[in-house]
């Protein structure tokens, strides 16, 4: 999840670091939860399940987001192969890159970066964890705009 600039000042001068230890190191570049590689390149079926590309050894390395050689591939490397997969392609569903990012588990807040409260998570596998509190923070929103409506 992209930080909004009004929260930035918000987490620990270091987040840069402490982002990049949580995604490449703990969690050996990939997803806590669901296992899927950062910058695999693939699809989601209907039940959200993460599906590599595939068809040759290099599509099955690339949808594992790994080189022919086993390394790890960079985001414009995959970016670019999800692009020129899917200006060849017709049918659906269309190929994604998997970003991951780090959420805050427990405790929200952006000062709590401790190591306990923190994941490497996919897009899906964060999402689903913010659902609730987006949906929450969106009553609360509407409420306030109530408000200052009828003040």
């Amino acid at each position: 999840m992209p930080i909004l600039p009004e929260n930035k000042k918000r987490y620990p001068k270091n987040w840069n670091l402490i982002s990049q230890f949580i995604r490449r190191i703990r969690a050996r570049n990939k997803c806590e939860w669901c296992g899927v590689r950062n910058y695999s390149v693939g699809y989601r079926d209907k039940n959200g399940i993460f599906h590599g590309v595939s068809g040759n050894l290099y599509l099955d390395m690339i949808g594992q987001g790994l080189t022919e050689h086993g390394n790890p591939v960079t985001y414009k490397e995959a970016r670019e192969l999800c692009d020129e997969y899917n200006e060849n392609r017709v049918d659906e569903p269309k190929t994604i890159v998997i970003v991951l990012t780090v959420a805050h588990v427990y405790d929200h807040r952006p000062e709590n970066a401790s190591f306990l409260n923190l994941a490497a998570l996919c897009q899906k596998c964060h999402n689903d964890h913010d659902a609730k509190m987006r949906v929450r923070n969106a009553k609360i929103r509407r409420e306030r705009n109530q408000l200052c409506l009828f003040s």
